[in-house]
């Protein structure tokens, strides 16, 4: 398997003197890689795998790659047999996943941990300026839920900063408590973390949740009867004792793919037991549920589930009614 990649920073935003670098910590790109779990979330860690690069400007990179060539000229024969040609192509190195999170605290001064890397693995790039990127070290499982508690010890607090992608800032954060992370203000976090990361910071830990860009309601047709209110029935003005309970589904991609997820959390089916999506329309056909048609939902619309078996007895379909 093979995978194109474009970075959009240089390596000098990676360096012991620069915000976001570390000594003895090279600039890197790393794949790790997932099974998905019943549940359609890729929990499950199967194999991560990484590569040293350097990424210089366009002038840069031709300085740099003309010292290299004068630098392997002057080399011996057997000393160029340590080292592999150009390829358009880098082979990735298996490594660790990700920085394990100490079970304790030591307030005596430890060594930074150094990445290694062969001079196999070793690629340069010429790209444009950007943001330093984080490593991402997820599948750290953290009791309680996704909001940072004041009980939260020292470890849970490390775990909880994993999690959410902050791994960057373990050490810096290696003495707080849950208390201690939430008493610290946006303009702390901004200036321990810079404006990016101290502002995400910010909204993770005050629980912050993106506005969803629709809304529906849902409701399975066998609970109608539930009765925890009554309605009125529109057609003569009586009460029919019939009742619907809704779920409601937050949509942050107007996708059908996004829509088809939300209703596999909601009734508790594995996504990939979960067929097409249809949406009755006149005379009581069977719409597929594409992207167009989720982008032309109203929001706030009302909808009926009816879950029935596939043909095949393989999986289920979903019609919305």
């Amino acid at each position: 398997t093979s995978a194109f990649i474009q970075v959009h920073c240089i390596s000098t935003e990676f360096t012991p003197r620069k915000h976001g670098g570390e000594k003895g910590v090279p600039f890197r790109i790393q794949v790790d890689t997932f099974k998905q779990a019943e549940n359609g979330e890729y929990t499950d860690h199967l194999h991560s795998a990484s590569c040293q690069i350097k990424v210089f400007k366009p002038k840069g990179a031709d300085r740099k790659q003309k010292t290299d060539r004068e630098k392997m000229e002057k080399r011996t024969a057997y000393e160029k047999e340590k080292y592999q040609p150009s390829y358009d192509t880098t082979i990735l190195t298996e490594c660790s996943p990700w920085p394990d999170t100490p079970a304790f605290v030591n307030n005596s001064p430890t060594p930074t941990p150094a990445f290694t890397s062969s001079p196999h693995t070793t690629y340069s790039i010429p790209d444009s300026n950007s943001s330093s990127p984080n490593h991402q070290g997820e599948g750290v499982s953290l009791t309680g839920g996704e909001q940072l508690h004041p009980s939260a010890t020292i470890q849970e607090t490390q775990q909880w900063l994993l999690k959410h992608r902050f791994s960057t800032y373990t050490r810096v954060f290696s003495n707080f408590s849950g208390t201690d992370l939430l008493k610290l203000t946006r303009e702390d976090l901004v200036q321990i973390c810079g404006p990016a990361d101290g502002i995400r910071l910010y909204n993770a830990l005050k629980s912050r949740s993106v506005r969803p860009r629709l809304t529906i309601y849902v409701c399975q047709e066998q609970s109608r009867t539930i009765r925890l209110e009554r309605q009125q029935d529109s057609g003569n003005g009586e009460n029919n004792g019939a009742i619907f309970v809704y779920h409601a589904i937050y949509l942050e991609e107007m996708a059908a793919s996004e829509v088809t997820r939300k209703l596999a959390l909601v009734f508790n089916i594995p996504l990939h037991q979960i067929n097409q999506v249809y949406r009755q329309g006149p005379t009581g056909i069977h719409i597929l549920v594409s992207d167009q048609m989720v982008q032309n939902f109203e929001d706030e619309s009302c909808f009926l589930i009816t879950i029935i078996k596939a043909e095949n007895g393989e999986g289920f379909h979903i019609i919305l009614k």
